[in-house]
């Protein structure tokens, strides 16, 4: 396990280098913040003040180094709209984006594991066929168009729930969420959903695919040859299998259910990081923008290693097919 750990952090740690330099040198190229930050009828010499206030005097591999000696010691930079350090600005709106994520991958799992074990147990039925039908629709459609829907019928047709913002944040245990509060709840309700439909309709069909698989297997019929209920073997014996492909897939959903809550959090005015990276790349924030990305690529190789390990830990052979290989 040791070695499977090691070999997994050295594989994370090139990678995080080679995505600080796509994104360091991509947002560099988008544009010039200095035309934003100054007015158009500014002189020459304001201009180049400006320009040195913002570190941009610099080469552009001059400025990479700066960020890399400075990004070692924590500081990804200040944000030219704030002036505050960009780290600081992205923490006090990451509670809310994790809030919103943890909420859509908890429905994901809730809905998507019961409709799909009850898919692939009984595929004739009527249900089933509804739920594989449905779960095509929420592969098709657009976040954006469902987000706008979902206002459209329960805010502004039934006004059962808000339509923005996130409402009455309650504490407990020192920390602040919507999910204390009713009314936070009713404004979580609608972007939760929005953000989950794609997870839970891939859920559906990836636990479907497992019960398919095996319900026909011998381990099955040994199973039911031993005399154990039928709800004991699919509950322990078959959902133990069909749950390793649905942890990895649920895992790696977790980070991009994180960096592509921007649509989400923009239609529902959530106030979370995908709200703040639009701001910061309509005003070319750059070092916004770059703490932002490199904060999601960190949180994606995170993921990627607890996935990886709970993966060895439910099919030991992970670990000895890496092993073989060192």
């Amino acid at each position: 396990m040791t070695v499977f750990i090691i070999r997994r952090l050295m594989q994370s740690a090139l990678v995080l280098i080679i995505m600080s330099l796509l994104v360091f040198f991509g947002v560099f190229a988008i544009g010039d913040p200095v035309e934003i930050f100054v007015a158009a009828d500014a002189d020459q010499a304001e201009r180049e003040r400006a320009i040195k206030a913002l570190g941009l005097d610099r080469p552009i591999w001059a400025q990479y180094g700066y960020f890399v000696v400075n990004a070692l010691a924590g500081d990804l930079g200040r944000s030219f709209v704030f002036n505050i350090p960009s780290i600081e600005l992205i923490l006090q709106r990451m509670p809310a984006t994790l809030e919103l994520a943890s909420c859509a991958v908890m429905l994901s799992v809730v809905i998507g594991i019961p409709l799909g074990m009850f898919a692939g147990y009984r595929p004739e039925s009527r249900i089933s066929k509804t739920i594989m039908a449905t779960s095509i629709a929420g592969f098709s459609l657009p976040t954006f168009w469902v987000g706008l829907m979902l206002i459209l019928v329960f805010a502004v047709e039934l006004g059962w729930l808000p339509s923005t913002g996130r409402g009455q944040l309650g504490e407990f245990l020192g920390i602040r969420s919507s999910l204390f509060t009713l009314d936070g709840l009713a404004h979580l309700a609608l972007p939760a959903l929005n953000l989950a439909l794609f997870n839970i309709s891939l859920v559906i069909r990836l636990t479907r695919a497992g019960m398919r698989e095996n319900m026909p297997m011998d381990y099955v019929k040994f199973a039911r040859a031993k005399g154990l209920s039928q709800k004991r073997v699919v509950f322990v014996h078959v959902m133990k299998n069909i749950m390793i492909p649905v942890v990895t897939v649920i895992g790696l959903e977790i980070g991009q259910v994180i960096a592509f809550a921007v649509v989400t959090e923009t239609i529902f005015a959530w106030p979370g990081m995908g709200k703040l990276i639009i701001d910061s790349i309509n005003n070319l924030d750059r070092p916004v923008i770059v703490a932002y990305l490199l904060i999601t690529v960190i949180m994606f190789i995170v993921i990627n290693l607890v996935v990886d390990i709970l993966y060895s830990v439910l099919d030991p052979r992970v670990r000895l097919a890496d092993a073989g290989k060192s």
